[in-house]
């Protein structure tokens, strides 16, 4: 039953690590765009996590007893970035306004591309131990015959 558990957790991390990375590469294909629905520059987003219990009261209870209260992480948020955009002096662009400035993203690629790193190996710690739980499931198995 605590492989199965195991393998729940590490899959709401997966799940997790792939809406973030959804976002990042938004934000990254996003990085020059001027022009949006809702009027002006694209806004940079990220996602927010939150640790949630794992299971149903009464196992959370018993789980506490021991001092192993599981959790499992869940998306909140895709918060909308709130600074203002950054203006850049490029007159020939067609969104420039009569001083020859242009909102831009406030995006810097550099931090985007390092957050996507980040969130790759957080998505390869969840694979490497979903497959450490299937293994030992299967040991398990093995062992039964």
């Amino acid at each position: 039953m605590s492989f199965f558990k195991a393998m729940d957790i590490s899959s709401t991390g997966l799940a997790a690590q792939r809406v973030r990375m959804n976002v990042l590469s938004a934000n990254l294909a996003n990085a020059n765009t001027t022009r949006t629905p809702e009027g002006g520059p694209y806004k940079r987003q990220d996602v927010v996590f939150s640790a949630v219990p794992k299971g149903n009261p009464f196992e959370d209870f018993l789980d506490e007893s021991w001092g192993t209260q599981l959790k499992k992480v869940k998306v909140v948020d895709i918060h909308q970035d709130t600074k203002a955009p950054r203006r850049v002096f490029d007159p020939n662009h067609p969104d420039s306004d009569s001083k020859g400035f242009v909102d831009m993203p406030n995006i810097q690629v550099m931090s985007e591309m390092v957050n996507m790193i980040a969130a790759t190996r957080a998505y390869e710690a969840n694979t490497t131990a979903m497959n450490a739980a299937k293994s030992m499931a299967m040991k398990a198995l093995e062992i039964g015959r």
